[in-house]
């Protein structure tokens, strides 16, 4: 046989070849076809793309996906604007649905200008390397260290420091995807309802006298808000004051007013919140020294 014929074959059996391996992809493709909604694309279209994890699942495709199967309400994600999530909910012919919405808050109000430091710390700018050296240099070993990590974090620009070094958060832009909730070393944030007005702007659990050297807006634990508060709505735990909204819901203004630190406080908007009538007024604007 000459290489010509050698080569004929060859052809002839890559082609027969070619055209079983196409045969054999082309029924496997009909066999296992899997059928996919076309809406599940279309919602996804109209979603952020932030991918930010705020509606409880892995992804804006997840969330398409359930929205399509009506396991979940357009309303749920945090990120969409009214309009978009009208028009997903057209798209659909389903109701948007309502959800309540939930902002990121901190439990410390220990800015600069009330909160002690015993060390100042020089280092990698992040409160997480600043937490594993001795805790940050803090005098409350609960307290926020200011160094920016949760606004780092935020995606949506929802959180800037303020002049005295604490997180503020812009209730408008936070999608409550917890991103500051898992990068706080100390564990401040947490996503509330903005329906829960009354809050606990600390988390410092030393004595009363010793959480107050540390800050002057630090819970004393003196148990003035448990007293005023509806029943069973606060208590106080490891020399901290709790509020427990599973047990009563019925927050109160009068909650705050008696306390004589200010930490208990009450938010009249989802951005602004108020101390009561018998807090101590701070006056101080510039940064408290270093502890001798």
């Amino acid at each position: 046989m000459d290489g010509f014929s050698s080569l004929a074959i060859a052809g002839v059996f890559m082609a027969v070849l070619g055209v079983g391996l196409a045969a054999m992809l082309a029924l496997a493709d009909k066999r296992l076809y899997v059928f996919e909604d076309p809406r599940i694309g279309a919602v996804e279209d109209l979603l952020p793309k932030s991918n930010c994890g705020a509606c409880g699942q892995a992804g804006c495709r997840n969330f398409a996906e359930k929205v399509v199967e009506g396991a979940v309400v357009p309303a749920q994600c945090t990120v969409s604007s009214p309009e978009q999530k009208q028009v997903i909910a057209s798209l659909l012919g389903v109701d948007a649905g309502a959800v309540e919405k939930k902002v990121a808050r901190l439990a410390c109000a220990g800015g600069r200008h009330v909160a002690y430091l015993r060390a100042r710390y020089a280092g990698h700018v992040s409160c997480r390397a600043a937490a594993v050296v001795s805790g940050g240099g803090k005098e409350c070993a609960w307290g926020c260290l200011g160094l920016a990590d949760c606004a780092t974090v935020c995606s949506f620009g929802a959180i800037t420091m303020d002049m005295h070094g604490l997180p503020a958060v812009d209730a408008e832009k936070c999608t409550a995807c917890s991103d500051c909730v898992e990068v706080c070393p100390k564990g401040l944030f947490s996503l509330e309802p903005v329906s829960r007005k009354l809050w606990v702007a600390c988390k410092n659990q030393a004595e009363g006298e010793t959480a107050e050297a540390a800050c002057e807006l630090a819970c004393t634990a003196c148990g003035r808000c448990v007293a005023d508060a509806a029943p069973g709505l606060m208590k106080l735990s490891n020399n901290l004051a709790v509020i427990d909204y599973a047990a009563n819901d019925k927050a109160a203004r009068e909650a705050i007013d008696r306390c004589p630190t200010g930490a208990i406080v009450w938010f009249e908007t989802p951005a602004r919140a108020v101390r009561g009538h018998d807090a101590k007024r701070i006056l101080r604007q510039e940064p408290l020294p270093i502890l001798k």
